[in-house]
């Protein structure tokens, strides 16, 4: 007598089923990485913004600080900055702040010069403000220094 055994197996409407349920687990596993793609994206974007602009506030800072004589020329749009040991030279362009070898690729334009308290278009400065107008936000970058008795000089 010849026996037939039955062998357990998964019928094809069960791997059907579960072959449906994997494409909505992954499909779904797809969809949320694609948007913690693009949050982590819009982070970096705005971290990397406020960094470009933080460096740039204390680049200035520190310049303004550590030289005697500050002029801006308003036909080159460059600020310079000497003392009786070196000198340093800003640029200003469209997009960016060029300040010897560094480049800061920021939106922030130059709103306003200043020279003990009085609004200036060029010459002497001891102060500048720089703004970021994007949207509905404004940044302001504003930098100055101490004057001392030669800045009043000749």
């Amino acid at each position: 007598m010849a026996f037939t055994r039955k062998i357990s197996a998964f019928t094809l409407a069960e791997l059907m089923v579960v072959l449906l349920l994997t494409i909505v687990v992954v499909g779904l596993a797809f969809s949320i990485l694609g948007l913690v793609q693009r949050q982590m994206a819009g982070i970096q974007a705005n971290y990397e913004d406020k960094t470009e602009g933080n460096l740039l506030q204390h680049a200035l800072w520190v310049d303004f600080n550590s030289y005697n004589h500050v002029e801006y020329d308003p036909v080159a749009q460059t600020v310079f900055f000497g003392n009786h040991t070196k000198d340093l030279t800003y640029y200003f362009q469209e997009g960016l702040i060029i300040r010897a070898r560094d480049t800061f690729y920021t939106s922030f334009r130059m709103d306003g010069l200043f020279f003990n308290g009085q609004t200036v278009s060029g010459g002497k400065i001891d102060a500048i403000e720089l703004v970021d107008k994007q949207e509905n936000i404004e940044k302001r970058i504003f930098v100055y220094k101490k004057n001392t008795a030669t800045d009043f000089m000749n």
